[in-house]
């Protein structure tokens, strides 16, 4: 069956909805980074670059690093961005634009974010890169697809329950990374579980104007052990890159630069630089895969 025109949705040129993209232009190694100025942060290190495609907070460039062809593309900040990044990406690769129907033979992207993220644990020092083995997503996104099957749901029943978060606030949902991509970041990375939150400043416990409905939080989800994993930093992305990509069947890792630490109230003297280092190490690891 034909997917409809409301529902796989292309633009007059023939590219996808959002990312303004055909399948040609997509290569099966992607990394994502929510700052679309950050793209050419990455690809300044390739050896070729094919094209660039700007729209709305989308910014992709194709090329190669060391003889492989990777896709950088910017998410913008949160859930509902990757909601709409990873359902296009696998679009590009597992439906056929002319007949708009599901391709038989499905193709498996690689997707690596790197990203920026606060430390919760004072012995995750500032400027240290960490690898998320497990990601915990505050939003709601996941709920809205059949996604039971990937989910660790004893890890999240316990977190609730440590966190006495109350069930308004939605019920947390929990995914590893792809273990096989995990695999190329064991070394001189932390390993961690990362809480996505669904904002920067009251759900990752800022406090400006506006009191907290829960002031501490950060401090129960640092006290958190579940199984010898503890809650290491915060950010906006990985839990939703990890949901959709398992649900898709695609493989995801995430990169974090870490660039403040909660615990101790340091914030990085030069957090362009530690990014640019996880760029170079990131890099180099994934023309290896």
């Amino acid at each position: 069956m034909s997917l409809q025109p409301s529902e796989f949705i292309l633009n007059e040129d023939g590219s996808i909805y959002h990312l303004n993209l055909i399948p040609n232009q997509l290569a099966t190694t992607v990394i994502t980074v929510g700052d679309p100025d950050r793209v050419n942060q990455i690809t300044q290190h390739f050896d070729t670059i094919e094209f660039k495609v700007h729209k709305r907070e989308f910014h992709t460039q194709t090329g190669s690093y060391k003889g492989k062809r990777i896709s950088v593309i910017s998410t913008g900040i949160g859930t509902d961005n990757i909601d709409i990044v990873l359902n296009e990406l696998d679009a590009l690769v597992n439906i056929d634009f002319g007949t708009r129907k599901i391709k038989k033979k499905l193709t498996s992207l690689n997707i690596i974010r790197i990203g920026t993220s606060g430390s919760i644990q004072k012995n995750i020092p500032i400027d240290s890169f960490l690898v998320s083995e497990t990601a915990v997503g505050f939003d709601s996104l996941l709920h809205f697809y059949k996604s039971e099957g990937i989910l660790e749901l004893n890890f999240s029943e316990s977190l609730l329950t440590h966190l006495i978060l109350p069930r308004e606030n939605g019920v947390p949902y929990v995914v590893n990374a792809d273990p096989s991509l995990l695999s190329y970041f064991d070394k001189d990375y932390f390993k961690g579980t990362t809480v996505t939150n669904c904002g920067f400043y009251g759900p990752q416990g800022r406090v400006l104007r506006l009191p907290l409905n829960n002031p501490h939080l950060n401090e129960r989800m640092a006290s958190f052990n579940h199984m010898d994993k503890t809650i290491t930093n915060l950010e906006m992305e990985t839990a939703g890159i990890y949901g959709l990509s398992k649900l898709l069947g695609h493989r995801a890792v995430s990169l974090n630069a870490i660039v403040a630490n909660r615990a101790t109230g340091q914030f990085s003297a030069d957090p362009t630089a530690t990014v640019d280092k996880l760029i170079i190490d990131a890099l180099q690891k994934i023309a290896t895969i």
